[in-house]
């Protein structure tokens, strides 16, 4: 990566951390009532928590809204396969509309997330990475990116990191800019968003190896 993108990149995440700070304060009436309405709508927890690898592979817990009924991720072996109806209603809301994705502010107030990046991937599927695909973690791990902008979440894995790697080979303060603007569009149309998919979908990263079980 450029030297000028390094630097880029640093003050960045700078100027987001205190932008995240800002953004909460605005937001906490928002954020209290979806908070009670996740949990009169489906119970507790509120909160989705789950281990994501980041920048340069060191791992965090991630923050979201819940969208998917109790016990969904050991019901669903981590995918949403239609039959199971893991998604109730409420959840599909939150998630065509990106509310969901509001409580990662947090992760981005605590350095561990920007606004504008690949999203961070767990770390089963970072072990099944090729040393190219891997390089997708050399930049900070974002809410929203360049294969959320032409993907969303229809499209395998490895289409997804190719659209990464793309941003991380010409990441610069106009393509940031651009991939919020189109961001916005893509969440007001509800675009790309699948509420259905299965590991036959997605699953298309190389087969794990004894090293990385």
């Amino acid at each position: 990566m450029k030297r000028i993108s390094k630097d880029y990149l640093s003050r960045r995440v700078r100027v987001e951390r205190v932008l995240a700070a800002f953004i909460l304060v605005g937001v906490s009436p928002l954020f209290l009532i979806l908070c009670l309405l996740v949990r009169v709508k489906m119970g507790s927890p509120v909160f989705f928590r789950q281990q994501r690898v980041g920048r340069f592979g060191k791992t965090f817990e991630i923050f979201k809204f819940r969208t998917m009924v109790t016990d969904a991720e050991r019901l669903g072996g981590g995918y949403i396969p239609a039959e199971l109806n893991l998604v109730p209603p409420f959840g599909q809301f939150m998630r065509s509309t990106s509310l969901d994705e509001i409580p990662q502010l947090i992760n981005i107030l605590l350095g561990q997330m920007s606004f504008v990046g690949p999203r961070p991937a767990l770390p089963q599927q970072y072990a099944r990475y090729t040393p190219e695909q891997a390089r997708r973690v050399l930049v900070p791990q974002g809410i929203t990116g360049l294969a959320q902008v032409t993907y969303r979440n229809d499209a395998p894995w490895s289409k997804r990191i190719c659209k990464d790697l793309e941003y991380v080979d010409s990441v610069n303060l106009r393509m940031d800019l651009n991939l919020v603007g189109k961001t916005l569009v893509k969440v007001v149309r509800s675009e790309g968003v699948m509420n259905n998919q299965t590991a036959a979908d997605v699953d298309d990263l190389q087969p794990a190896t004894e090293d990385t079980k």
